[in-house]
């Protein structure tokens, strides 16, 4: 069964459910994929499910950030819930010690040495890491540390 169908698919059992938190956040997906799909003209594939899942997921760590400068618990609990649910639907998240290892082999096989080379480090590393659902702002950070050593 395809990602979107999944979705769907589990959207209603949580309807039935009636899980009030699954629900809203599943249905905030599948009108995102419905925007999506709007917009391509066709059926999202896994892959491009997956880019969009990732998309709401760094959406929802930025709420966060933006929520707990103002005090806002409750707002930040809901945002971390809505992750819950949406990385049941990634694949697992790459570990800190495997961002590491990969920043480590992208340095060695680029050559990096500055601050300058971050780009080509950052590309290498994207690309080693493309299955894994790694953060994209843990490995920026990973790789600064490593280049300003």
């Amino acid at each position: 069964m395809s990602l979107s169908k999944q979705i769907v698919a589990d959207l209603t059992s949580a309807m039935k459910a009636q899980d009030a938190n699954r629900t809203s956040t599943l249905r905030m997906v599948k009108a995102a994929m419905m925007n999506r799909q709007i917009e391509k003209g066709s059926e999202l594939d896994d892959d491009e499910m997956q880019k969009l899942l990732r998309s709401l997921v760094k959406q929802r760590r930025d709420s966060i950030e933006q929520y707990e400068k103002a005090g806002r618990q409750e707002l930040v609990d809901k945002e971390k819930a809505e992750i819950g649910v949406i990385e049941t639907y990634l694949p697992q998240a790459a570990s800190k010690e495997e961002i590491e290892q990969a920043v480590a082999a992208a340095i060695a096989q680029t050559g990096a040495t500055s601050m300058k080379d971050m780009g080509g480090v950052m590309k290498t590393v994207q690309a080693a890491l493309a299955g894994k659902n790694a953060d994209g702002r843990l490995v920026s950070e990973v790789v600064k540390a490593r280049l300003n050593s």
